[in-house]
C-alpha cells in the first residue's frame, strides 16, 4: 500500500463541510499529526483517505501483519462519541469489527468490508430485497442487550429536545405549513419514545449508504450515531432512500409495503413505523428552512401521507 502524500487535500469531504467553522478549521490543522501519530502508534501503513465523510477523515490501512482496515479520525462532535461502545457491543455481528480505539484522538481502527458496495447502489437488487437484507440487520443489531444504557444517548432527551426546536423554528422562521401536522410531528417525537414496548441500542443513522458488501458476513453497517431507546425509530432512512417511495405511482401502496415488510421482520408495529417516519419528516422540512432553505411544501405532504397511514 502506498503511503498518500497529501493527507489532507481540500477536495475531502470533511474540509469542505467544517472547514468554514473556528472549530473545524482548528480539527483540521490537527489532523496530519494526528494521523502521523496513529500510523506510527498503531503501525500502519495508509492508502488515500476517500472523499466521502462529512465529519471524519477516512482512509484505507494496512495491519502489520498484512490485513487490510480501515482508519477513521472523527471531528469531536456529540453524535460521534457512542460509535465505539456501539461497535463493540455488537462484537462484529452484523457490523464491521472494531480493532482499536483511541478515545484521546477520537479515532477508531476498523475492519475493511470488502468488497465495500453500499446497498444503495446494488441497482441488480430490487428495492424489497434490499429492505429485507436491511431489515434483518437491524433486527440483529437491536437484539444485543445494553448492559449500560447510560453509556449512550437516550432516544428521548434527543427526540424531546428536537421537538422544541420544531415549535421555535415554526414560531420564528413562518414557513406556511400545515400547523396542525407540525404539531403533530412536535407530539410524536415527545411521545413515541415514552410508549416504547422495548428499549434498543438503535443504530441512528442505518441508511443504505451505511450497509456495505463483505466477505466476513455478506452483508455489515458501519457508522452508528448510536442511542438507546425505541427501534421504530431506525427504519425510516432506509424505507425513503432505497429508491424515493413517493416517486410511484401509488406511494401509499409502496410504504404500507415497507412499512409491513419491516414489521414482518423485527415484529414492530408498522402503523409506529409509519409514526415515526412522519415525526421525523416534519422534523427535517423545519431542519432544511433553517438553514436557510425555501420551505419544502411537498415534504410537508409527505409527513401528511405517512401520518394518514400510521392512522393519525
Amino acid at each position: 500500500m502506498t503511503e498518500p502524500e497529501v493527507l489532507v487535500p481540500p477536495t475531502l469531504g470533511v474540509v469542505e463541510s467544517i472547514g468554514d467553522l473556528a472549530e473545524g478549521r482548528a480539527w483540521l490543522d490537527s489532523l496530519p499529526g494526528l494521523i502521523a501519530e496513529l500510523r506510527e502508534g498503531w503501525a500502519l501503513r495508509l492508502g488515500a483517505p476517500w472523499t466521502g465523510g462529512s465529519c471524519s477523515w477516512v482512509a484505507p490501512a494496512e495491519l502489520p501483519d498484512g490485513r487490510p482496515a480501515v482508519l477513521k479520525i472523527s471531528w469531536p462532535h456529540p453524535e460521534m462519541m457512542g460509535e465505539a461502545a456501539a461497535l463493540r457491543l455488537w462484537h462484529g455481528h452484523g457490523a464491521v469489527t472494531l480493532y482499536a480505539h483511541d478515545g484521546v484522538r477520537h479515532a477508531l481502527l476498523l475492519e475493511q468490508a470488502d468488497p465495500g458496495t453500499t446497498l444503495g447502489d446494488s441497482d441488480g437488487l430490487p428495492a424489497e430485497e434490499r429492505l429485507l437484507i436491511a431489515a434483518r440487520l437491524l433486527d440483529r443489531l437491536w437484539s444485543a442487550p445494553v448492559a449500560d444504557p447510560g453509556g449512550f444517548d437516550l432516544l428521548s432527551h434527543v427526540t424531546a429536545r428536537w421537538a422544541g426546536l420544531i415549535e421555535q423554528r415554526m414560531a420564528r422562521l413562518r414557513p406556511g405549513f400545515d400547523p396542525g401536522l407540525v404539531a403533530l410531528g412536535a407530539r410524536l417525537l415527545r411521545e413515541l419514545p415514552t410508549t416504547a414496548a422495548r428499549r434498543v441500542l438503535v443504530h441512528g443513522d442505518v441508511n443504505p449508504g451505511n450497509i456495505l458488501a463483505a466477505r466476513r458476513e455478506p452483508w455489515l453497517v458501519i457508522d452508528p450515531k448510536p442511542m438507546v431507546g425505541d427501534p421504530g425509530y431506525d427504519p425510516w432512512k432506509l424505507v425513503e432512500q432505497i429508491d424515493d417511495p413517493f416517486r410511484h405511482p401509488d406511494p401509499t401502496a409502496v410504504l404500507r409495503r415497507r412499512f409491513a415488510l419491516f414489521g414482518e421482520v423485527t415484529g414492530e408495529d408498522p402503523a409506529r413505523l409509519a409514526a415515526w417516519a412522519a415525526a421525523r419528516r416534519v422534523e427535517d422540512s423545519l431542519w432544511w428552512v433553517s438553514r436557510g432553505n425555501p420551505p419544502s411544501h411537498r415534504a410537508m405532504a409527505e409527513a401528511a401521507i405517512l401520518a394518514s397511514i400510521a392512522g393519525l
